[in-house]
């Protein structure tokens, strides 16, 4: 790689046109007393030539020999293969740094993030082995929302759990357990670390009997058989219906039961219905029939029934029609 000269270069020394001496005229100065200093000059004497003179007192014809031990005035020295690959990673090394300089915001802003991440899934990788551990593992069973149904039962039937990690309790497993007890309408689980597991149960309730060859067969709104018994059980009124637990009969019949107020609940005694349309109850001692015809405005027919049988007792009506809750009979 040559590189162009910025000036031209100086003529040699052969070039050069040989100086001529320079003859110096300096005044004397006669002696303080002398009359005679007219033609008086001081001697001429020549200035030493330089030495780049000397090949012209030579001759025109000699030549000095040119110096070969630093080549040329036009040559220039050859660039070797080191010192291009020297100033190729010089470049890159200072390429490199411009680059990290102007990039340093965002590898901080990068690493950052990835520190932030890191210590999310370390977080969440540390919560999840010790849930799934034996730190979380199952001590005791709780049953609670029971009324009829012995929650000692139910928490000796759930002892399998015992000893697992609360996430790995098997709801299948409990489901096929709680589905032996009849009363057991609905469930939850729930999970108290760091060794409860609650089960909130919802029982069934029961809205008369029903009385058939085995006995008397408590049952609920959906028909469920909770217990069969050869004895009426007490507390509970007694269902007449043509067409079974399955019919539509038997369905108005019960959404009209959980639709009475406790205090009236408590003084009915029989159910019937033969159709949806038609449900009758009876109340007490006293044997009062309430007509209540369909499921329809139970709510408001049971608020019309209380205010009535306030004003009049059953023991002085031998029946009330709330089948048309705007116009109450009372015979």
């Amino acid at each position: 790689m040559r590189r162009p000269s910025p000036l031209p270069p100086p003529p040699s020394r052969d070039e050069r046109e040989p100086e001529e001496p320079i003859e110096v005229f300096l005044p004397v100065v006669a002696p303080r007393g002398s009359d005679d200093v007219d033609g008086v000059t001081a001697p001429v004497v020549p200035f030493a030539q330089p030495a780049s003179a000397e090949p012209a007192r030579r001759g025109a014809g000699e030549h000095a020999e040119p110096d070969t031990a630093g080549g040329g005035p036009d040559e220039e020295p050859m660039l070797r293969a080191r010192d291009v690959w020297a100033a190729a990673r010089a470049r890159r090394r200072a390429l490199r740094a411009e680059v990290r300089r102007f990039t340093a915001r965002q590898r901080r802003r990068r690493i950052v993030w990835a520190g932030s991440a890191a210590a999310l899934v370390l977080l969440v990788l540390g919560s999840v082995g010790a849930a799934y551990s034996p730190l979380f593992a199952v001590e005791r069973v709780r049953v609670v929302g029971t009324s009829q149904l012995p929650a000692a039962a139910v928490e000796d039937a759930l002892s399998a759990q015992l000893g697992r990690p609360l996430p790995l309790v098997d709801s299948s497993e409990v489901k096929a357990v709680l589905v032996a007890f009849p009363l057991v309408e609905s469930y939850t689980l729930e999970a108290r670390p760091p060794h409860d597991l609650v089960v909130r149960i919802v029982e069934r309730t029961p809205i008369g009997t029903i009385s058939s060859a085995a006995g008397y067969t408590l049952v609920d709104a959906a028909g469920v058989a909770l217990s069969t018994t050869p004895e009426r059980p007490k507390g509970y009124p007694e269902i007449t219906v043509p067409g079974g637990i399955t019919s539509r009969a038997f369905a108005a019949l019960g959404m009209v039961f959980r639709s009475l107020p406790d205090d009236i609940r408590e003084q009915v005694t029989a159910m019937s219905a033969t159709s949806p349309h038609d449900v009758t109850l009876t109340l007490g001692k006293t044997g009062t029939d309430v007509v209540w015809g369909d499921a329809s405005e139970s709510a408001r027919k049971a608020v019309v029934l209380e205010s009535i049988m306030t004003s009049r007792p059953p023991a002085e009506v031998s029946e009330y029609d709330v089948s048309s809750p705007g116009a109450v009979v009372v015979r």
